[in-house]
């Protein structure tokens, strides 16, 4: 089993635009519960890659950790009780 988490984004900000660290993300739109199907997306050897299904612009930054995001509330958190 594998111990590799995916990590997820969403837009609620409306950027047009989001940094990440990871070439290998969901996006799953707003934050539930208005988000859309969480796509999992894969950069390859690319730097940049558009969610089909909210057009959000996602561009790979090398100085981003894996899992952060610039904006970085672009990061979907989960919330624990």
């Amino acid at each position: 089993m594998s111990d590799h988490v995916v990590p997820h984004f969403q837009n609620d900000a409306g950027v047009a635009t989001i940094e990440i660290g990871s070439r290998e993300f969901m996006c799953v739109g707003a934050a539930p519960p208005f988000d859309h199907p969480h796509v999992f997306l894969d950069l390859g050897n690319d730097n940049e890659i558009i969610c089909p299904y909210c057009s959000t612009l996602y561009r790979y930054a090398a100085d981003l950790k894996p899992g952060e995001a610039r904006p970085p509330e672009c990061v979907l958190k989960d919330k624990v009780a």
